[in-house]
């Protein structure tokens, strides 16, 4: 199976839709232990992306340099920023591909969390939504029936959630928090399930 740019931009809009839709869960799980800014950090990202993607790239790294820009634009916390890196290393990393391949998800997101690691100056097991990430990535590793692509990513990233309730968030403003963070969702973690949003 592969994506052209037009089946990745019909994606991002998707995702879009989803941020916005979640923007007031997150902002209440992001008050818990945060600014309760995550929500509309995402859905103004999300107007953005709306605003860009129109339709008319050529290749995948079109579309994710379009999505890039708009969270550099619209950011206003860490993790639009960070969404800002992910889509732009996406871009990097596709450049030279006309479709984007089952084969090529697992590869992009581990360069993502690298980047992201190295941004964020986070670690796995630090309850972040890189832990998201990575469950995802082992979680498509090796997929051979991409028709499960979504299903098994929604119930990666829901897993991690609960594998990581009981843990002391170790970044961001929540750290300070630690112990009270024990039993309580990350935020970003929570985000990035409801980005890759529940299979139809």
């Amino acid at each position: 199976m592969s994506w052209t740019a037009f089946d990745i931009e019909i994606w991002l809009r998707n995702c879009a839709d989803r941020m916005t839709a979640a923007a007031p869960e997150l902002n209440a799980l992001d008050g818990q232990l945060g600014d309760g800014d995550l929500g509309a950090t995402l859905q103004k990202c999300a107007e953005f992306m709306r605003l860009g993607l129109s339709g008319a790239a050529s290749l995948p790294t079109d579309a994710f340099k379009t999505a890039a820009t708009a969270c550099a634009r619209a950011s206003g916390s860490s993790f639009g920023t960070l969404l800002a890196v992910a889509f732009m290393v996406l871009a990097k990393e596709t450049a030279d591909k006309r479709v984007l391949l089952m084969e090529d998800v697992a590869p992009l997101l581990e360069k993502v969390t690298a980047a992201l690691m190295v941004r964020g100056r986070s670690k796995l097991g630090d309850k972040t939504a890189l832990d998201s990430l990575e469950a995802i990535r082992l979680a498509v590793t090796n997929l051979e029936d991409p028709k499960d692509l979504q299903r098994l990513c929604c119930a990666a990233s829901e897993r991690a959630i609960e594998d990581f309730r009981m843990r002391p968030n170790m970044m961001g403003r929540a750290r300070m928090f630690a112990e009270k963070s024990v039993g309580l969702a990350d935020p970003g973690m929570v985000a990035v399930a409801r980005i890759v949003g529940r299979p139809s």
